[in-house]
């Protein structure tokens, strides 16, 4: 089964590939959009939840590209600001919009943004998620299976935080739980794969797909 992992990021190409590639799914092709060689067109992404978004995603790759799709859809949930950025996190400065700015000053204005409206608030109150929802569409539309992950933490004080070279996003802003002692920036890739949102929900698809490709 060649399978299209339907996203532009290639911070996370990279950690799907990694965390995949982990699970010995040998049945299983991975390519990214790039890899076809050719552009598609974003769908939009208007869904109330992740889940939403990546079931909408990966069924209209999948019929864009004429293979299976796996989309996923990921973002930050900060329990002092009612759940957002929530699903637009990765446009949170811009309230969601996508105005073409590079991904480097939007994740550094995305990140200056949530320090300012936490400004005030201690760190045992800056409790924090990344959420993941991943979807599997087929070609005809259908979507195969789904899967979730979760990372606890914190939102970093500015004394504490941004720190780490490694990540994205708000990486350098997000306390890992249990011990909050680094951020997730900080720790290296495989160590990241481990406990991070993304690889809980590769490794949740990982078991999907074998039980689909043994049918």
């Amino acid at each position: 089964m060649k399978i299209v992992l339907a996203t532009g990021n290639q911070h996370k190409t990279a950690e799907l590939r990694a965390v995949l590639a982990g699970e010995g799914l040998r049945a299983v092709e991975l390519v990214s959009l790039a890899d076809l060689g050719r552009d598609f067109p974003e769908p939009a992404e208007i869904g109330a939840t992740f889940a939403e978004n990546a079931r909408i995603k990966a069924t209209a790759y999948a019929a864009l590209t004429g293979f299976h799709c796996l989309a996923d859809d990921s973002g930050l949930e900060i329990d002092a600001l009612e759940g957002r950025p929530g699903v637009i996190s990765s446009h949170y400065c811009t309230q969601g919009l996508e105005t073409g700015m590079a991904r480097g000053e939007r994740d550094e204005r995305n990140n200056r943004r949530v320090m300012h409206e936490l400004e005030g608030v201690p760190l045992d109150r800056r409790a924090a998620r990344f959420v993941c929802e991943m979807a599997l569409a087929s070609p005809e539309g259908r979507v195969l299976a789904t899967s979730r992950g979760t990372m606890e933490g914190r939102i970093g004080t500015p004394d504490r935080v941004p720190r780490g070279a490694h990540g994205f996003g708000y990486d350098p802003l997000f306390l890992v739980a249990p011990d909050f002692a680094s951020t997730s920036a900080e720790l290296e890739p495989k160590a990241k794969n481990a406990l991070s949102h993304r690889g809980e929900a590769a490794r949740r698809m990982a078991a999907e797909l074998r039980r689909i490709t043994a049918v």
